[in-house]
């Protein structure tokens, strides 16, 4: 069944398939995480949620991150198109559609395991 994407049950979903993939796990091993994701525009208006990282275990959440290292902004559709594979990441940043402050260095450790992501999440049916 497919979830409605940027709800509880996305989020939840993405903490299922990220801790239950051997490849993201292996490249999250040894690494700290804590970035905040804020998605402007969507259908119901500014979303928040975080993508915390500690010992190889991932936690994806509604919300807001007191102590996030670094915060990345972006829309509605932006969001869309990186969740759906459509856009990289990287070229979104370089296109100026994805805006990230804070501890930029961070970004740059956790390449792998942003590379390692699409691939974890791909059998979760997300409606938009």
């Amino acid at each position: 069944m497919a979830v409605k994407f940027l709800t509880e049950e996305w989020a939840q979903s993405m903490t299922e398939a990220l801790n239950s993939s051997e490849d993201f796990k292996k490249a999250a091993t040894g690494q700290q995480a804590k970035l905040q994701q804020v998605v402007s525009d969507s259908p119901q208006g500014e979303v928040k949620y975080y993508f915390k990282l500690e010992d190889a275990t991932a936690e994806v959440s509604l919300g807001e991150l007191s102590d996030a290292e670094a915060t990345i902004s972006q829309s509605y559709d932006t969001a869309v198109a990186i969740n759906k594979q459509e856009l990289n990441p990287q070229n979104a940043f370089m296109q100026g559609k994805l805006k990230i402050s804070g501890n930029m260095m961070k970004l740059m450790q956790l390449q792998g395991v942003i590379n390692a992501m699409p691939k974890a999440v791909s059998d979760v049916e997300v409606e938009y």
